[in-house]
């Protein structure tokens, strides 16, 4: 009979975990076993300590459901979201840079016309965003279908306004095509910076700390085109609060473009605006995937 000891507890684990019957199940099993017990060695846990995580993933979980991911939401604000963003999306400089997909993507947003009104109803400086989408030999993306949304004016998704909105009622988020010569036109209103959900496990943590719960103004986008690399992204305003102390550490200099002030007048989908309006011009460039048996 094996004897379990400080010393030997680590070796037993990781090799019950190494049986696992999927080998890429057995490896990170064991990895994580193996880190795990370093960790626990490295900050001399305490039992009070221990059972202070285990209630705090007790109730990171309960909080979440199908419009809240407490556990992505933890995943953002300790950096791992992005390491497996980055490691996951190593792009040709010349691409477009990914970013984290955030907790707020909902599925079967509505087709719009170029340049069509995404927030129309709602209060704000109206945005057009405007470009081309390309591959990386300057090649145009026709057809290419980008995914959009943001937060509202106060900050709000609409996955958190069930109470506001109806269920069949999609709002500041739409699906848009570029045209035949890449082309594309988004109309929307300008999003503002906006605090993390700070009521639930991650922001009582947060709050502990000298941490910002605070995301720069940004506009969501997701672009899967056949031949080519998926992208999910954002573009942020230039000089937006916190680009500096993003909270989910998604910020890119490629990714940060100037909202550029317009007076009453011609707007680039076709129409005018009688109030003074922002332009952003961004040019998405996509990384064609590998030739298949590459």
């Amino acid at each position: 009979m094996q004897l379990v000891t400080e010393e030997n507890i680590t070796d037993l684990a990781a090799a019950r975990w190494g049986t696992a019957h999927d080998p890429r199940l057995a490896e990170i099993m064991q990895a994580l076993v193996r880190h795990l017990h370093d960790f626990a060695r490295e900050v001399r846990l305490t039992e009070p300590e221990w059972m202070a995580a285990i209630q705090w993933l007790k109730r990171t979980g309960q909080i979440s459901d199908d419009k809240r991911e407490e556990f992505i939401l933890a995943s953002d604000v300790l950096g791992l979201s992005m390491l497996v963003v980055q490691m996951n999306h190593r792009l040709d400089k010349g691409a477009t840079p990914a970013t984290v997909l955030g907790p707020f993507h909902i599925e079967g947003s509505p087709e719009l016309e170029y340049g069509a009104d995404m927030s129309e109803g709602l209060a704000g400086t109206p945005l057009f965003v405007t470009g081309t989408v390309r591959d990386l030999d300057g090649k145009a993306v026709g057809d290419a279908v980008l995914d959009v949304w943001q937060a509202d004016t106060d900050g709000a998704y609409e996955a958190q306004l069930d109470d506001v909105v109806g269920a069949d009622e999609a709002r500041l988020r739409a699906k848009y095509s570029s045209k035949s010569d890449g082309t594309y036109c988004v109309r929307t209103i300008a999003p503002l910076g906006y605090s993390i959900p700070m009521d639930g496990p991650v922001g009582e943590l947060i709050s502990q700390t000298a941490i910002s719960h605070f995301r720069p103004a940004h506009v969501h986008f997701l672009l899967n085109v056949p031949g080519y690399e998926p992208l999910i992204t954002h573009l942020f305003q230039k000089g937006a609060e916190y680009l500096d102390s993003d909270v989910v550490f998604g910020t890119k200099a490629e990714l940060v473009v100037e909202f550029e002030h317009r007076e009453p007048g011609p707007t680039p989908d076709g129409g005018t605006s009688e109030v003074p309006w922002l332009l952003a011009v961004y040019d998405f460039v996509l990384q064609p995937e590998p030739a298949t048996g590459a």
